[in-house]
C-alpha cells in the first residue's frame, strides 16, 4: 500500500451519485446504492433488525411515494436517512404506546387472593383509563406505574416537559370525572 505525500495532490472525492427525482430507474439506484447503510442506521436506533427492516421498508415506501417531489439540491441519502430515522423515531413512540397500552391491561387483572373491594376499585380505574386519549395514558402509567419523572417520561415520548405535564394534568381531570372524585 502507497500512501500519499503531503505534496501530492488529493484526489478528488468521490462524487455523490446524480439521481433525478421522479425517474423509477434512478430510485431501483438509489435503492441499491444505499439500503445498506438505511438498515445499519436503522438497526443502530431500533436496536432491532426485524423491526430495523420493517422501517426500512417504510421508509423506501415514503420515499418513493414522494421521489417526484424531492429536491436535488442536498444528496439524496441525506434526505433518505431523515425519512428513516423519523420512521425509527414514529415506531418507537408507537411501541410505547402499545407497552403502556399493555400496562393498563395488566392493571386489570386482580392478583390472586386480592381484596375484592380493591379489585371493583382497579377494573374501574382500568376503565377509566381505557377511555383516556392513548398519548395520556402513556403518560399516566409511565408516571404512576413506573415511577418515571416527567423529564424522563418526555424523553420517552420524545416531547417537551410542558406537554408531559399537561398530559398528566388532562388525564387526572378526566379519570377524577369518570370515578366521581
Amino acid at each position: 500500500m502507497r500512501l500519499q505525500s503531503i505534496d501530492e495532490p488529493a484526489a478528488d472525492p468521490p462524487r455523490p451519485e446524480s439521481y433525478e427525482p421522479g425517474s423509477e430507474a434512478d430510485f431501483e439506484r438509489l435503492y441499491r446504492n444505499t439500503y445498506r447503510r438505511i438498515l445499519g442506521t436503522l438497526i443502530t436506533i431500533v436496536r432491532d433488525r426485524a423491526v430495523a427492516e420493517d422501517c426500512a421498508q417504510e421508509t423506501y415506501e415514503r420515499a418513493f411515494r414522494s421521489w417526484s417531489r424531492w429536491r436535488p439540491d442536498a444528496p439524496a441519502e441525506a434526505w433518505l436517512h431523515r425519512i428513516a430515522i423519523n420512521v425509527a423515531i414514529s415506531d418507537r413512540r408507537r411501541e410505547r404506546l402499545r407497552q403502556a397500552g399493555e400496562v393498563i391491561r395488566r392493571l386489570g387483572r386482580p392478583a390472586a387472593g386480592s381484596d375484592p373491594s380493591l379489585a371493583a376499585e382497579r377494573s374501574d380505574l382500568l376503565r377509566a383509563m381505557k377511555k383516556l386519549p392513548p398519548k395520556q395514558a402513556a403518560a399516566l402509567v409511565l408516571r404512576h406505574y413506573h415511577g418515571y419523572s416527567n423529564r424522563e417520561i418526555a424523553t420517552a415520548l420524545g416531547v417537551p416537559e410542558q406537554t408531559v405535564a399537561s398530559r398528566l394534568a388532562a388525564a387526572r381531570k378526566q379519570l377524577q370525572a369518570v370515578l366521581g372524585r
